[in-house]
């Protein structure tokens, strides 16, 4: 992997020790409080709306043109020189970026308590629209003028609400004040029976949905708001947990190097949201639901915990059996990129089975995306699995399980990440597991999952077909030419099967 030489010129700017055509100056105001190190991110786009800054993260056909590198001695420089040889993604380096007209947006991101470039702090400049000419031409200047205003609690109402609570776990683990959130909305009822208990539905979205993601689902029409409001749907508090950790999804797990947040919702979160507001403080009153990162998240949290939590209903999950992460077998194959059959891997397809872009190019882009030029600080989605499935390497950064520019499979991390293996997991402790997991697993998913996600959960599937003591009754629902992410029930149907386990009469486990 190629370094760049910074040096700090006596005129008061980093120069990268080559000619070029992109000049960044960081406003005055805001240099002072930046921290000494960061990475720069250059944006050519087609369209200014959505702003450029934003659309970052799309591998498939026509991805925006990006470049990034790292930079050092921030609060000592006016601007930075950038150098034609910046990394970037789909164009390698910045002098093969075909002449034209794009719209220019530049992004400073020094913020490292959250993964995502547009995060609280980050320093940015306005669109603008510039002509490039390819091979050399005038020099073009860019300012960070604006800064990411700190994060705030939305503004919620009698329904919706949100809680923001200091982590002593996770502030522990980082060495400074974390904290964690969550998204509520409380039953249409809520406020007409006081003394009434209810339980609680934690809900797990996408790949980083936060914990705002409450205020979309009680928007008129949304599937969720026509749930709530049904007078024949069982009311129920629903908790959307927050996705966010410092290298990516936390996927709410305990974590080598995003920390123990798996403990900080069994032992933190959960217990002041139940002081808070009046949930049912037992399992029998505790349920999951989420989809494709979710859908990981729900059974894992159930799995691991069973007696804490009353079921898992699972959409869409990524791998449960690490033999099919996506297409990679992380115990046996050598490389991610390529098959046994010599062919480039794809990540993503369409229904019919076209590929969409490969494991490559989403990794290509997120080693652009990360800091170091590696895909572990991407924040995307394999440098999230990365750092929640691996173990902390020798830099204080999580170790890669594959090299990020060959794909060549590292078989300790590999070894390493066998502990989140869900199968394995409950191949090794089905006696003891399996007879408290009666009752409580419910899985949907299309069987041409945009991203080969249905290989591994049939595997899980045959699994728990053949086990003994007890024979499993969990209950997997695949649906034909279907892709990521489908669901096979409404979210009323899903409150109701979960009011029957509820229900105090109800002869199932606790």
């Amino acid at each position: 992997m190629k370094k760049w030489l910074m040096v700090l010129c006596l005129v008061g700017f980093v120069h990268f020790g080559f000619a070029s055509q992109l000049v960044i100056s960081i406003s005055p105001k805001w240099q002072q409080a930046l921290p000494e190190k960061g990475r720069l991110f250059v944006f050519f786009a087609h369209r200014n709306q959505p702003e450029p800054r934003f659309r970052i993260g799309w591998a498939g056909p026509n991805p925006m043109p990006f470049f990034a590198v790292d930079v050092s001695r921030l609060q000592r420089i006016g601007r930075i020189v950038v150098p034609d040889s910046i990394i970037g993604y789909p164009i390698s380096r910045l002098q093969q970026l075909p002449g034209g007209t794009y719209v220019l947006q530049a992004l400073l991101d020094v913020d490292t308590t959250y993964s995502f470039i547009n995060a609280p702090g980050n320093l940015y400049s306005t669109p603008r629209t510039v002509q490039w000419k390819r091979g050399g031409g005038d020099t073009l200047h860019v300012q960070l003028t604006q800064r990411i205003p700190l994060e705030r609690l939305p503004k919620g109402n009698q329904f919706v609400r949100f809680v923001k609570i200091k982590s002593r776990l996770l502030s522990n683990f980082w060495k400074r004040d974390v904290y964690v959130r969550a998204g509520i909305i409380l039953p249409r009822d809520y406020y007409d029976h006081p003394a009434k208990t209810y339980p609680v539905v934690y809900r797990i979205g996408g790949f980083h949905t936060r914990y705002t993601a409450v205020l979309k689902m009680m928007k008129n029409g949304h599937p969720f708001r026509r749930a709530w409001e049904d007078s024949t749907v069982p009311p129920m508090i629903m908790v959307q947990l927050d996705g966010e950790a410092p290298f990516g999804d936390s996927y709410q797990m305990n974590s080598a190097n995003n920390g123990p947040y798996m403990d900080v919702l069994l032992q933190e979160l959960i217990p002041a949201i139940e002081r808070q507001f009046r949930a049912v403080r037992n399992a029998r009153g505790r349920f999951l639901t989420g989809e494709s990162t979710g859908g990981w998240v729900s059974l894992a949290l159930q799995i691991w915990n069973p007696d804490v939590f009353n079921g898992a209903w699972s959409f869409c999950p990524d791998a449960v059996d690490f033999h099919y992460l996506q297409l990679v077998d992380i115990y046996n194959d050598s490389s991610a990129f390529v098959n046994e059959y010599s062919y480039e891997r794809p990540s993503m397809r369409m229904t019919d089975g076209e590929p969409v872009f490969s494991i490559r190019q989403e990794i290509y882009m997120e080693n652009v995306m990360g800091r170091t030029n590696r895909f572990v600080t991407s924040g995307g989605q394999w440098g999230s699995w990365n750092a929640v499935f691996g173990p902390r390497g020798a830099d204080g950064l999580p170790r890669p399980i594959w090299d990020p520019w060959s794909g060549k499979l590292d078989t300790a991390v590999a070894a390493y990440w066998k502990r989140f293996d869900l199968l394995a997991y409950l191949k090794g402790h089905w006696s003891t597991v399996g007879p408290r997991l009666q009752g409580k697993l419910h899985i949907w998913m299309g069987d041409m999952d945009s991203f080969y996600l249905d290989n591994a959960l049939r595997n899980l599937q045959r699994f728990l077909a053949q086990t003994t003591n007890p024979h499993s009754d969990a209950q997997i629902f695949f649906q034909p030419d279907a892709g990521h992410c489908w669901h096979g029930i409404t979210w009323a149907e899903r409150f109701k099967q979960m009011a029957k386990r509820y229900r105090p009469d109800a002869k199932t486990s606790p």
